[in-house]
């Protein structure tokens, strides 16, 4: 057993790694935790009151070890230009939904101040982020609190600043992952490096416990991973079809058809470069970056067109976040995947 999983008492190598939005649920996290794994809820999206809520659900539902995410906040203008010009083209997807035209949102993201006062005061096990770092005053408050902090890189220089800032572990995010991208001392464009050679360069740069993350789908990555030095391999696309997901009837046949196979990077849905699966809006915002804002003023203008999407069954308007692995995932119970990324892994190690 290595020093994250026993620092966790995992019995498995396997982390869930935060989802955010439709994704976020505390059975689905609770669930991969029960099974020996560490299951995480991203609650960038959540008010304070609904993060204090899950953890306590989280705590009640499973008594081992839970990771709870947060997105760091970033500079960001609402520019009237670009807002003017993203509300002319989501008013082109609300009127084909037959909903209201776009309004532009009183409030565009929720208070990381506040939602970090709710992690200190809860407590949960473990803290991860990621678009950034905390100040170091935060990180020495969680760990005061007994708290593990987890970093997320996507370069080797971020994984050295985050080793230097006092975090715990450091997850290495391949460009294959799926949702946003964790860059932050670098744009993302000029930090797209491979889960295959962004993991042991993090290894050999850093002394903390490294866990692998982007495009592994199944126990031959987890095995990969391992055997590149990573401590435990991250998996969220592979538990988004877990019955415990719970995702609309859209994105769930999204990921069970031939486009899961074309995943491409976008900030047309959210402002900020995310992987997810092709489709018309996405095609349509090709090329047009000038008329996107900022994340998360374009996350919060698209938000109403996401939701009627998702409730009259369209996928061509939601942000279909996944990875390069889609096409690898099953619809199972959450357990059950991880059961049988351990029976891959162990298959998969002797030919190596």
């Amino acid at each position: 057993m290595n020093e994250l999983c026993r620092r966790l008492n995992l019995q498995h190598p396997i982390l869930l790694a935060p989802m955010a939005g439709e994704a976020a649920k505390p059975a689905l996290a609770a669930a991969v935790s029960k099974a020996g794994g560490l299951g995480s809820l991203g609650c960038g999206y959540m008010t304070p009151k609904a993060i204090r809520d899950a953890i306590r659900a989280l705590r009640a539902a499973c008594e081992r070890a839970f990771n709870i995410n947060l997105f760091m906040p970033l500079n960001w203008a609402a520019e009237p230009a670009k807002v003017s010009a993203y509300r002319a083209a989501l008013a082109q997807a609300h009127a084909d939904l037959g909903i209201d035209e776009p309004e532009i949102p009183n409030r565009f993201e929720e208070s990381f101040d506040e939602q970090f006062a709710v992690v200190l005061e809860e407590a949960p096990p473990v803290f991860s982020f990621t678009f950034g770092m905390p100040k170091r005053e935060q990180i020495a408050a969680l760990k005061a609190r007994n708290i593990m902090v987890i970093g997320t890189a996507t370069t080797v220089a971020e994984a050295k600043a985050l080793e230097e800032g006092g975090v715990d572990a450091i997850v290495a995010q391949g460009m294959e992952a799926g949702g946003h991208r964790g860059s932050f001392l670098a744009p993302a464009e000029r930090s797209l490096i491979g889960t295959m050679a962004l993991v042991p360069q993090i290894v050999s740069a850093v002394k903390l416990p490294v866990i692998a993350a982007g495009g592994i789908g199944d126990g031959r990555g987890v095995a990969a991973a391992l055997c590149l030095g990573a401590q435990a391999a991250a998996l969220g696309t592979s538990f988004l079809l877990a019955e415990e997901a719970g995702l609309n009837n859209a994105y769930h046949a999204a990921l069970q058809s031939m486009a899961a196979q074309d995943t491409t990077l976008t900030r047309a849905f959210s402002g900020r470069h995310a992987r997810g699966i092709r489709n018309a809006f996405l095609d349509r915002m090709a090329g047009h970056d000038d008329a996107i804002p900022d994340y998360p003023v374009a996350n919060a203008m698209s938000r109403a067109m996401r939701a009627a999407a998702a409730k009259s069954g369209r996928a061509d308007y939601l942000s279909l976040w996944a990875g390069q692995a889609a096409s690898l995932a099953r619809p199972e119970p959450a357990a059950a995947i991880v059961v049988r990324l351990m029976a891959e892994a162990k298959a998969a190690l002797p030919r190596l």
